[in-house]
């Protein structure tokens, strides 16, 4: 199994498996036919105060800053609705070949797509056989 990440302004493709958005917002300019989702996780989206945070932060992108909003987004997806929704993404991993996680984010290192795959890695060590992928 593998979880892999895209853009939402890439075009899919059929090796991208079932797509899921991990956004909360829709992507500004891309439609639902070309964003050929499978599903949308908005559950497992940073909250929208984490979200206007990180993108209003005079620091930017920083790997410092990087390192705090991941630490904050793995604790908002630590409880509620938001670690079910987690728990349904590992599931939906298990049960298909290739999970690709969209987002909209510019930033193709530094997002929270990269946060939520981890986390996605570390909660199916947690509760069964790891996930394996790349970007």
């Amino acid at each position: 199994m593998e979880i892999l990440l895209k853009r939402a302004y890439e075009p899919a493709a059929p090796s991208d498996g079932t797509r899921v958005l991990v956004d909360r917002l829709w992507p500004r300019g891309v439609s639902r036919e070309r964003a050929a989702l499978d599903d949308w996780a908005k559950e497992v989206a940073p909250s929208a105060e984490l979200r206007t945070e990180w993108h209003h932060d005079p620091d930017g992108h920083s790997p410092e800053h990087f390192a705090a909003f991941a630490a904050r987004y793995r604790a908002e997806l630590s409880a509620g609705a938001a670690l079910a929704g987690l728990d349904r993404l590992v599931a939906l991993a298990r049960s298909v070949p290739r999970v690709t996680l969209v987002y909209g984010a510019k930033d193709p290192v530094r997002n929270h797509a990269v946060v939520l795959r981890d986390a996605l890695r570390d909660r199916a060590e947690q509760t069964g056989p790891g996930l394996s992928g790349a970007h």
